[in-house]
């Protein structure tokens, strides 16, 4: 993380409070506007660029694109994804002033998750991911160490770092990192 983007990230937490950032309807003090995200799925082909909040409403449209572009790609199986995560996403990008956000993976359903958990090391037994509360990510143009530690200092959620992998794992459960 640049020493910018530390002050920015304490700025904006100190004015606005840790605990309405991301609970509250209201991100970085707008009340009016649009939360754009632009995903990019690594293991489909399939990108998505949209307006998921708009003047304090979740738009129930842009959210159903959003959860199926975040499917379990294996299983084809879609879960709706946590609020509180696609806000900690569009958070991280503004902090960060990047946009393209690479998805290595979104939603598992409980069979990919077992799978992956006893064929490859690193997977919960009973991961976020099967919530949909998790996501694992890089963004383009962003060293994953920066993108670990901006996460990191938002002190929201789970932050796992994976540098051989090339992502950060990022879930809206408890505040703890690896």
């Amino acid at each position: 993380m640049t020493r910018r983007s530390f002050i920015r990230t304490f700025g904006l937490l100190t004015l606005l409070g840790k605990a309405s950032l991301l609970r509250g309807s209201e991100l970085f003090g707008l009340s009016k506007g649009a939360r754009i995200l632009k995903l990019y799925s690594v293991n489909t082909g399939e990108s998505l660029k949209i307006a998921y909040w708009v003047d304090g409403e979740y738009l129930h449209s842009s959210l159903r694109e959003i959860n199926y572009l975040l499917r379990d790609y294996r299983s084809g199986d879609v879960h709706p994804i946590d609020l509180r995560l696609l806000d900690m996403l569009y958070l991280i990008t503004r902090l960060a002033e990047k946009d393209n956000i690479y998805v290595i993976s979104g939603y598992r359903s409980t069979e990919t998750n077992y799978y992956l958990h006893k064929t490859k090391g690193g997977v919960a037994k009973n991961s976020y991911h099967t919530l949909g509360r998790a996501i694992d990510i890089r963004i383009a143009d962003m060293e994953i160490k920066s993108l670990r530690d901006l996460a990191i200092s938002l002190r929201f959620g789970g932050v796992g770092y994976y540098p051989k992998s090339g992502f950060v794992h990022l879930d809206t459960g408890p505040f703890r990192y690896w």
